[in-house]
C-alpha cells in the first residue's frame, strides 16, 4: 500500500535522536532494528567504510501518528555528506508500483537536480531521489515486497 514518510538526515546522532522519538510516539522500529552502514556489501567503486562510520546508522523507520512513517540516516562528512539546514529532511514517497514511480520522479526532478537516478538497489527496491526546481527534496522508494 502507498504511503508517504519523512526522511530525516543527521550528522552523527541519529540513533540517539530516534530513541528519543520512540520515547514520545511510543511503538517500535520497523522490522525491531536499526540499520547500520556495516551492514551495505561492498560494491565495486566504493571506497572503504571508515571504522568510526561503520555502527552508524544507515536507515531506521518508526511509525508514528495515522501511519505516518519517520525514517533516518547518519549522513557522515566522511561518505562526502554535508549536513544543513535545507538538506536534512525528506519528503519519502512510497507509491504501489513501479511505473507509478517513474511518473512521480520524471514530474518531480524536471527542472530540478537529479541525485540518484532511480535504479534497483541492493536492499531490494527500485529507489532514487531529487531536488525540485523550487528546492524540495524527495526520495522515491518502491518496494515489489509490499505491492
Amino acid at each position: 500500500m502507498a504511503h508517504t514518510g519523512t526522511y530525516l538526515n543527521f550528522q552523527r546522532n541519529t540513533e540517539e535522536a530516534f530513541n528519543f522519538y520512540k520515547s514520545v510516539f511510543g511503538g517500535d522500529f520497523v522490522d525491531g532494528k536499526i540499520n547500520r552502514f556495516s551492514d551495505i556489501p561492498p560494491m565495486e567503486g566504493m571506497p572503504p567504510l571508515a571504522e568510526e562510520d561503520k555502527n552508524l546508522v544507515m536507515h531506521v523507520s518508526l511509525p508514528i501518528l495515522g501511519g505516518h512513517l519517520l525514517m533516518g540516516t547518519d549522513a557522515p562528512e566522511s561518505m562526502g555528506f554535508k549536513v544543513n539546514f535545507g538538506n536534512n529532511v525528506y519528503i519519502s514517497l512510497n507509491p504501489d508500483t513501479r511505473e507509478e514511480t517513474k511518473r512521480l520522479f520524471k514530474a518531480l526532478s524536471e527542472g530540478g537536480i537529479i541525485e540518484q537516478e532511480l535504479q534497483d538497489m541492493f536492499w531490494g527496491d527500485y529507489y532514487g531521489s531529487c531536488t525540485d526546481k523550487y528546492g524540495v527534496k524527495w526520495m522515491l522508494n518502491f518496494s515489489a515486497k509490499n505491492s
